[in-house]
């Protein structure tokens, strides 16, 4: 046996042998950091080759086609206001002329082998099947052609059909084959066309009925729990939002014959709702030799409501009487769902930096400003840079009435106006006011320079942690005063953030703004494939917390300069996003922190997300991720930015003009619109 010294000696000898390890290790792993951004700069470069050199091959495309398909793919979809209204129903319920069993297996089979429909359940896909109804194509006729706008979807029950794209074949499909199912999302341009090889027998679903279906589904799985709840005496004086919160988490879980689902003595942690089959409650005293059957439950009836509230010791045992199935609610989840959920005053609160250009926008017509240049196009108009006559410069939104009406967005429109003229928070863009004429709507917002995240991130590549943890902190704060006040933005993305003139990073308006009453969901298809949330893909009502799962992916995007979820096929996008972030492998850009973050915000269940239990946003605040940040100096807008922007101020310029008034005279309100 050595010495006491020797042991020492020897263990100094392994410390010494550890450190060199930890130091080869740490030495590995930056070397694999370098390789990495050696290998990003590479694919840049050859990136950059191919945009010159032409490689050959039919099927290689021009880069300005790959823009135009990344393009695509990053625009904001936001598919028709949808209602499940009688009439709605009336219609999915008569709709099928009759499926025999051989028609339903087919049709199912091919739901099952579809990548977006075979993660719904039994009861949906059942349901949908209800409405679907046949069709026959004959030889040589098109099912649809490419670049027309879809809305239905098919099965293939009989036949060939050939799918084509630009007049070359693709492939063919067979029976217990579905195709066109994007539709069933919005209103998707076709980029194939399917035409028949020989007479064909199709099973055809509009995408109404199938929302309908869909929401009539979810709302039949919620009220019945809902409404239960709601009547359990101790739960009656919870309001309706944390009612909902709670039927959500509530787990369904089952229980043989004679299994003990309680027993006498335990500390309990969990409370239990019947919702099929009986359960025996027994009791035994120290005096009995046998338990005694005290009473017996079903349906509809509740056991363990103590245990949400301390761990004292179980009264008597709970068995049960044949196969039962319960809903079960835990004590933390309860206590952390059952807590005021909404947000505190110091959660809302923002100190307010509004300049006299409020005053003075108040004040002015719209001749009063000068067109300067066009910042901006998008899809129903364009953003003009407008300045004053004492250089006060404004951003003028110019969106044109026929392509608004025309595309179902009206209600959209207004309101995103509605809430941006309420939304007077330094993290949000702000309009000042709104004007409109026979032809067009104008919306005079802040002049934002300095650009938005997704042009700072072409240029650089990606972001270090520091500055996205500082926008990232910044769009927090947006999405707090916003969801506070019943506002979901639904889309949370680099080109929706734009730079002040100091560096701060402001949400810019979105049609996909709504105002939604506390605890409720909404069904609108809306936002920007690859930021989507699975609920909002699987038609399942969406909240607040789908903003959430688009803060995760948008950081994950400015620390490696890419999506988690990326294709040129939309669809390709939305059955990845549907996986969950868990099967994804992140890149070494991105830390063990920040992985921890993105992860907990894209939880596929809604309710788990990070800030959707009861403290809200502080949840997010506290995150390891966060623990350097200033969030009081970061309201108060003293916090160092990671880059101050150089704004060069537009002066007079010869093309300057005014907005003109040949089509008639402008009005500040749009109540007629």
């Amino acid at each position: 046996m050595g010495t006491l010294r020797d042991l020492q000696f020897a263990l100094q000898l392994k410390i010494e042998e550890l450190r060199q390890r930890d130091t080869l290790i740490d030495e590995l792993e930056s070397e694999l950091d370098t390789k990495d951004e050696l290998i990003r700069r590479l694919q840049e470069e050859l990136d950059r080759y191919r945009a010159t050199i032409p490689l050959p091959g039919p099927s290689t495309a021009s880069i300005a086609e790959e823009d135009d398909k990344h393009r695509f793919k990053r625009t904001t979809v936001i598919s028709e206001p949808f209602a499940l209204d009688p009439v709605t129903l009336a219609m999915c319920s008569h709709r099928s002329l009759g499926t025999n069993s051989e028609s339903e297996k087919i049709i199912k089979v091919a739901f099952l082998k579809s990548e977006l429909l075979k993660h719904l359940g039994d009861g949906e896909i059942n349901a949908i099947i209800a409405c679907m109804y046949p069709a026959t194509i004959n030889q040589g006729c098109y099912v649809f052609q490419e670049d027309t706008i879809g809305a239905l979807a098919y099965v293939l029950e009989e036949g060939r059909l050939d799918v084509k794209s630009g007049g070359v074949k693709l492939h063919t499909i067979f029976p217990e084959e579905m195709f066109g199912e994007l539709a069933l999302l919005y209103n998707c341009t076709q980029n194939y066309s399917v035409s028949a090889q020989m007479d064909s027998k199709l099973w055809v679903i509009d995408r109404r009925s199938y929302q309908a279906t869909l929401m009539q589904r979810a709302l039949d799985s919620l009220s019945p729990s809902e409404e239960f709840l709601s009547s359990v005496p101790f739960l009656q004086t919870l309001p309706e939002d944390v009612i909902m919160n709670l039927s959500d988490l509530m787990e369904e879980i089952h229980f043989a014959e004679g299994e003990y689902i309680i027993r006498q003595g335990t500390k309990g942690d969990a409370f239990y709702v019947i919702t099929a089959g009986q359960v025996k409650v027994t009791e035994k005293k120290d005096s009995d030799k046998e338990e005694l059957v005290v009473s017996e439950l079903s349906e509809r009836q509740w056991f363990g409501e103590k245990a949400l509230w301390g761990e004292e010791p179980h009264a008597a045992n709970v068995i049960a009487t044949g196969d039962v199935t319960c809903l079960l609610l835990d004590r933390d989840t309860f206590k952390d769902a059952a807590g005021e959920l909404v947000c505190g005053p110091d959660e809302c609160q923002h100190i307010s930096f509004e300049s006299d250009s409020s005053d003075l926008a108040s004040s002015l017509g719209l001749n009063d400003f000068q067109v300067i240049r066009t910042l901006a196009m998008g899809e129903f108009g364009h953003v003009d840079l407008v300045q004053t006559s004492d250089k006060c410069c404004f951003a003028m939104k110019v969106l044109k009435k026929p392509l608004i009406l025309s595309s179902g967005q009206r209600e959209h429109v207004l309101r995103e106006r509605e809430v941006l003229m309420k939304a007077h928070c330094p993290f949000i863009v702000r309009l000042f006011r709104t004007f409109q004429n026979a032809d067009c709507l104008y919306m005079l917002t802040e002049a934002a320079l300095s650009g938005n995240l997704l042009a700072l991130l072409k240029e650089k590549g990606r972001l270090d942690e520091s500055s996205t943890r500082f926008y990232t902190a910044c769009v927090v704060e947006a999405l707090t005063f916003l969801h506070c006040r019943g506002v979901i933005y639904r889309d949370v993305k680099p080109e929706n953030v734009v730079l002040d003139e100091h560096g701060y990073a402001k949400l810019i308006g979105s049609g996909c703004l709504k105002k939604i009453d506390m605890g409720k969901k909404t069904w609108t298809f809306c936002g920007t494939p690859g930021y989507l949330a699975p609920e909002i893909i699987l038609n399942q009502g969406h909240g607040v917390s789908a903003d959430m799962w688009s803060l995760g992916v948008f950081v994950f995007e400015l620390l490696s300069g890419r999506l988690p979820f990326c294709s040129f096929e939309p669809m390709m996008i939305l059955t990845e996003t549907i996986r969950g972030m868990d099967h994804l492998d992140f890149p070494k850009t991105i830390s063990k922190s920040a992985s921890s973050l993105i992860k907990s915000l894209c939880r596929n269940n809604p309710s788990e997300r990070l800030s959707s239990e009861r403290n809200g946003a502080k949840d997010i605040h506290k995150h390891k991720w966060f623990e350097d940040l200033d969030w009081e100096a970061l309201c108060r807008q003293t916090l160092s930015t990671p880059i101050v922007p150089k704004v060069n101020l537009p002066l007079d310029s010869p093309s300057s003009c005014h907005y003109l008034e040949d089509t008639g005279e402008f009005y500040t309100s749009w109540d007629e619109f």
